[in-house]
Protein backbone atom coordinates (compact mmCIF):
# COMPACT_ATOMS: atom_id res chain seq x y z
CA UNK A 1 0.00 0.00 0.00
CA UNK A 2 1.36 3.42 -0.84
CA UNK A 3 1.14 6.32 1.54
CA UNK A 4 1.05 9.90 0.31
CA UNK A 5 1.56 12.64 2.87
CA UNK A 6 -0.11 16.09 2.80
CA UNK A 7 2.69 17.47 0.63
CA UNK A 8 2.03 14.75 -1.92
CA UNK A 9 5.27 12.92 -1.24
CA UNK A 10 5.15 9.18 -1.65
CA UNK A 11 6.65 7.78 1.53
CA UNK A 12 6.29 4.04 1.01
CA UNK A 13 5.68 1.65 -1.86
CA UNK A 14 4.45 -1.95 -1.55
CA UNK A 15 7.29 -4.35 -0.92
CA UNK A 16 9.94 -1.63 -0.92
CA UNK A 17 9.83 -0.52 2.71
CA UNK A 18 10.46 3.10 3.62
CA UNK A 19 12.04 4.76 0.60
CA UNK A 20 13.31 8.27 0.02
CA UNK A 21 10.36 10.29 -1.41
CA UNK A 22 12.56 11.96 -4.07
CA UNK A 23 13.85 8.60 -5.26
CA UNK A 24 10.32 7.22 -5.33
CA UNK A 25 9.13 10.18 -7.43
CA UNK A 26 11.95 9.57 -9.91
CA UNK A 27 10.99 5.88 -10.15
CA UNK A 28 7.34 6.77 -10.63
CA UNK A 29 8.27 9.23 -13.40
CA UNK A 30 10.35 6.54 -15.13
CA UNK A 31 7.36 4.17 -15.02
CA UNK A 32 5.09 6.85 -16.51
CA UNK A 33 3.16 7.42 -13.29
CA UNK A 34 2.12 11.01 -12.59
CA UNK A 35 0.87 12.17 -9.20
CA UNK A 36 -0.74 15.53 -8.42
CA UNK A 37 -2.53 17.11 -5.48
CA UNK A 38 -5.92 18.62 -6.18
CA UNK A 39 -6.98 21.73 -4.27
CA UNK A 40 -10.50 20.72 -3.27
CA UNK A 41 -12.65 22.29 -0.58
CA UNK A 42 -15.43 19.70 -0.69
CA UNK A 43 -16.01 16.28 -2.27
CA UNK A 44 -19.52 14.90 -2.78
CA UNK A 45 -20.32 11.30 -3.70
CA UNK A 46 -23.89 11.05 -4.96
CA UNK A 47 -25.39 7.72 -3.98
CA UNK A 48 -28.65 6.08 -4.96
CA UNK A 49 -30.37 7.20 -1.74
CA UNK A 50 -28.23 10.03 -0.45
CA UNK A 51 -24.81 11.63 -0.47
CA UNK A 52 -21.46 11.33 1.26
CA UNK A 53 -19.92 14.76 1.80
CA UNK A 54 -16.27 15.27 2.72
CA UNK A 55 -15.39 18.79 3.88
CA UNK A 56 -11.77 20.05 3.65
CA UNK A 57 -10.51 16.88 1.96
CA UNK A 58 -7.02 15.90 0.89
CA UNK A 59 -7.31 14.79 -2.73
CA UNK A 60 -4.59 13.23 -4.88
CA UNK A 61 -4.76 12.05 -8.47
CA UNK A 62 -2.41 9.38 -9.79
CA UNK A 63 -2.28 8.80 -13.55
CA UNK A 64 -0.92 5.53 -14.84
CA UNK A 65 -1.33 4.06 -18.32
CA UNK A 66 -3.90 6.72 -19.25
CA UNK A 67 -6.15 6.12 -16.26
CA UNK A 68 -6.54 8.43 -13.29
CA UNK A 69 -7.15 7.18 -9.78
CA UNK A 70 -8.32 9.61 -7.13
CA UNK A 71 -7.61 9.24 -3.43
CA UNK A 72 -9.79 11.22 -1.04
CA UNK A 73 -9.23 11.45 2.71
CA UNK A 74 -11.08 13.49 5.30
CA UNK A 75 -14.07 13.44 7.61
CA UNK A 76 -17.20 12.16 5.88
CA UNK A 77 -20.82 12.97 6.64
CA UNK A 78 -23.59 10.86 5.14
CA UNK A 79 -26.87 12.47 4.06
CA UNK A 80 -29.80 10.22 3.29
CA UNK A 81 -32.45 11.29 0.80
CA UNK A 82 -36.08 10.33 1.28
CA UNK A 83 -37.67 9.52 -2.11
CA UNK A 84 -40.68 11.69 -3.01
CA UNK A 85 -42.77 8.57 -3.74
CA UNK A 86 -42.26 7.44 -0.13
CA UNK A 87 -43.29 10.85 1.21
CA UNK A 88 -46.49 10.84 -0.90
CA UNK A 89 -47.35 7.26 0.09
CA UNK A 90 -46.93 7.98 3.81
CA UNK A 91 -48.93 11.23 3.52
CA UNK A 92 -51.80 9.41 1.75
CA UNK A 93 -51.81 6.39 4.08
CA UNK A 94 -51.62 8.43 7.29
CA UNK A 95 -53.80 11.26 5.94
CA UNK A 96 -51.27 13.97 6.84
CA UNK A 97 -49.40 16.69 4.98
CA UNK A 98 -46.29 15.83 2.98
CA UNK A 99 -44.28 17.98 5.41
CA UNK A 100 -45.39 15.81 8.36
CA UNK A 101 -44.86 12.64 6.32
CA UNK A 102 -41.28 13.67 5.44
CA UNK A 103 -40.54 14.45 9.09
CA UNK A 104 -41.87 11.05 10.20
CA UNK A 105 -39.80 9.29 7.53
CA UNK A 106 -36.66 11.14 8.61
CA UNK A 107 -37.28 10.21 12.25
CA UNK A 108 -37.83 6.56 11.31
CA UNK A 109 -34.72 6.48 9.09
CA UNK A 110 -36.81 5.98 5.93
CA UNK A 111 -38.90 3.08 7.31
CA UNK A 112 -42.32 3.60 5.67
CA UNK A 113 -44.29 1.29 7.97
CA UNK A 114 -42.79 2.85 11.09
CA UNK A 115 -43.47 6.38 9.80
CA UNK A 116 -47.14 5.59 9.09
CA UNK A 117 -47.48 3.91 12.48
CA UNK A 118 -46.03 6.97 14.27
CA UNK A 119 -48.38 9.30 12.44
CA UNK A 120 -51.45 7.22 13.29
CA UNK A 121 -50.77 7.14 17.04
Amino acid sequence: MEIINRKGDLTMFPGMGGMDPRRMKMMMKQMGIKQEDINATRVIFELENGKIIIENPTVSAIEMQGQKTYTVTGNAVEEKTIPEEDVKMVAEQAKVSEKNARKALEESDGDIAEAISKLQE
